[in-house]
């Protein structure tokens, strides 16, 4: 607190201005959010100024406020207030208390109940206000402090309804699908209404002093922590982002209908998390878990935080079995391995969820369970997404979480944790997971939102500060366990889009330096018809030939050497007239690369392809073929060894090495088909 804002506090003390008043002013703030610029604004008169304050203020309040504004401090105004009624809630020494009831209580109980308050909570006073509320069915609930007493029959009987659904739940774990019989039924039932009385406890509460734009200020609940869920009155919840002195700051997971400045919080005692089970899969569900692709609900068999802390140095391996996506020029140039982390980089529209969905698409067959968190897309999009992967039989291994662009900000911001919470479940059974970030530059800006709104104070950019550890914690839980924790993993492919092919703007170069590689795709390239539009300059993978098999590894060597030989060439020659024969091989030669590395989209190639097609263009095989027929010819070729030689596809795909016996067979069979 600073010296100015204690020093309007002390006015206000020594001028006795009521709790009430403050309120009713901040009120005011909070229905005309412009004043205080208007009143901090030198073009507008002091006369004009003070016409304003007398006609929306209290007149108590009338003399402060124009002090504020003749001293150039009117943008205080709502801070000042804000901590004046603390102070006054402090400075009464008492405390007051909210009784909800059916039937009305004894002059005695209530003596009694004042008594209980002031010895708890050691008050020399007690306020108590009673409501009778029919909702509780019977007993009462109190309210005071932080604290609520619920001694309601409501609360009984859902405790009673959870334990028995419980109980039956183990009963037909333990026994069977025949569930359980009459005699425990019975046994069960009674020991459940003997304990219905005993059954309501105490729970910390705190209630509601500002509310809007999804996010809430609490007042209260002095032990709660940061990222725990909280429950509001209308049964909507939150999580806890901000803690301060005297409040803490709650964004809302859900519509903030039915709340009001006044309204209780409820402690939950629990880390905001996921219900997770194998009966995902194939389903698309929302950032809390929840299914919405109107097939029905379905059974969560554990609950994982959203955010965990990552595998330890000592828990992990190496990254050393190849994740194959399928495309050519990722899978031989910039090899990806399970337990990896490769951004996906790019402008808008230049193919970068395409590589993604052709990878997820690839894992069919391979043991792979795969994760795409839609972040900030439209609706439709993420629509057309699950419905390419159903058709091409992908849905059967894979989970779609959206949050998408028309839901709130803290939806989008909490969404890709949740994917990694799904995923950590399914390397917690040694799974290997593929989870796709689609994109983590809108998660940003929705985090930015978010923080803006929380009042943090703004960076770069304006992001927050910690915009950086917002991701790294994110994707530092992707890994590779060893054989001792399971020897799960899971595979990250993070999307980040960039304005102009600008890659040293905050964002990227954030999610950069934490990734393992980038795939960077070009704009130009894309609009010249190189699709996918992989820039072999900018792009890199650092784990490199570790997870690549033996046989890519050969065929793949002198690749991005000869691609980067072209480029060179082609810049220098584009102007000549004349070439000399060298250089004209050098050109037809990438020219045919360059034609050979275009993939049409949803058409992974098999990893037998991948190295058959390699082998053929790095060793001539494509010297007399026009660059026109390139892609005839390898699709000819292909169906020509399937039928004729197919051991060799099945001793790539087996041995996953290429001998120097496999290559004579492989040149005989080549030599061959091009009779």
């Amino acid at each position: 607190m600073t010296d100015v804002i204690k020093e309007y506090l002390n006015y206000l003390t020594s001028h006795n201005i009521a709790k009430e008043t403050a309120g009713e002013a901040r009120y005011v703030l909070s229905s005309c959010e412009e004043l205080p610029q208007t009143l901090s604004n030198p073009v507008i008169t002091a006369e004009e100024k003070q016409n304003i304050v007398n006609e929306l203020f209290p007149i108590e309040l009338r003399p402060f406020v124009n002090k504020l504004c003749e001293e150039h401090n009117a943008e205080l105004l709502d801070e000042v207030l804000s901590e004046y009624i603390n102070l006054c809630i402090e400075r009464l020494g008492n405390i007051r208390a909210v009784v909800r009831y059916v039937t009305p209580l004894s002059g005695k109980q209530q003596e009694e109940l004042e008594n209980f308050i002031m010895k708890k909570f050691g008050k020399v006073h007690v306020e108590i206000e009673y409501r009778k509320d029919p909702d509780i069915i019977g007993g009462f609930v109190l309210s005071a402090g932080d604290y609520e007493y619920d001694r309601s029959y409501r609360t009984g009987i859902r405790q009673m309804r959870e334990s028995l659904m419980n109980k039956a739940a183990h009963y037909k774990e333990t026994s069977g699908n025949h569930g359980f019989g009459d005699s425990d039924i019975i046994s069960v039932l009674k020991s459940e209404v003997d304990d219905f009385d005993r059954k309501s406890g105490a729970t910390e509460t705190g209630y509601i002093i500002t509310l809007g734009d999804g996010i809430a200020r609490v007042y209260g609940m002095n032990n709660v922590m940061y990222g725990e869920l909280v429950e509001f009155e209308t049964g909507i919840r939150g999580i806890v982002q901000n803690l301060e002195e005297k409040s803490v700051g709650v964004v809302l997971l859900g519509d903030d209908h039915g709340l009001t400045e006044g309204s209780t919080v409820t402690r939950t005692g629990k880390r905001a998390g996921i219900g997770v089970s194998d009966a995902m899969l194939g389903r698309v569900v929302d950032a809390l878990g929840a299914p919405i692709d109107g097939l029905g609900e379905f059974a969560a068999e554990d609950y994982f935080p959203i955010e965990r802390e990552a595998p330890g140095v000592t828990d992990r391996k190496s990254v050393s079995v190849p994740l194959q996506t399928g495309i050519l020029a990722i899978d031989s140039m910039f090899p990806i391995g399970r337990g990896q982390r490769e951004l996906i980089i790019g402008d808008r529209q230049t193919g970068k969820t395409s590589i993604a969905i052709d990878t997820i698409i690839n894992q069919k067959g391979q043991g792979v369970i795969c994760i795409y968190a839609a972040i900030g897309q439209k609706s439709s999009t993420v629509a057309q997404v699950v419905e390419n992967l159903r058709k091409y039989g992908a849905m059967d291994y894979t989970v779609v979480v959206s949050a998408s662009a028309s839901e709130p900000a803290p939806f989008q911001y909490i969404a890709p944790y949740s994917a990694t919470a799904i995923a950590e479940y399914f390397m917690s059974k040694g799974r290997d997971v593929l989870i796709v970030y689609d994109d983590l530059s809108k998660h940003a800006v929705a985090y930015r939102a978010m923080s803006l709104l929380l009042h943090r104070p703004p960076g770069r950019e304006a992001y927050p500060g910690d915009v950086f550890y917002l991701h790294s914690r994110l994707l530092e839980r992707s890994s590779r366990l060893d054989d001792e924790h399971g020897g799960g993993s899971i595979t990250a492919l993070p999307i980040i889009e960039t304005l102009a092919g600008d890659v040293s703007a905050y964002i990227p170069t954030n999610v950069i330096s934490i990734t393992d590689g980038q795939i960077f795709l070009e704009s130009e390239l894309f609009f010249s018809g190189v699709r996918p539009a992989v820039n072999v300059g900018l792009s890199v993978s650092r784990v490199g030939g570790a997870a690549q098999t033996k046989a890519m590894k050969k065929v793949s060597g002198t690749l991005r050497i000869d691609l980067a030989q072209f480029r060179e060439m082609e810049v220098f020659t584009q102007f000549s007239s004349e070439l000399d024969q060298s250089t004209a091989e050098l050109l037809d030669h990438g020219h045919k690369l360059m034609e050979l590395l275009k993939q049409p989209l949803y058409n992974p190639y098999s990893h037998h392809e991948e190295v058959v097609l390699l082998y053929v263009v790095s060793h001539g095989y494509l010297k007399d073929v026009p660059v026109t027929e390139v892609k005839k010819f390898c699709r000819d070729l292909m169906s020509y060894i399937k039928t004729y030689s197919p051991a060799i596809f099945e001793e790539i795909d087996t041995k996953k090495v290429f001998s120097d016996e496999l290559a004579e067979k492989l040149d005989i069979v080549i030599r061959n088909f091009k009779k």
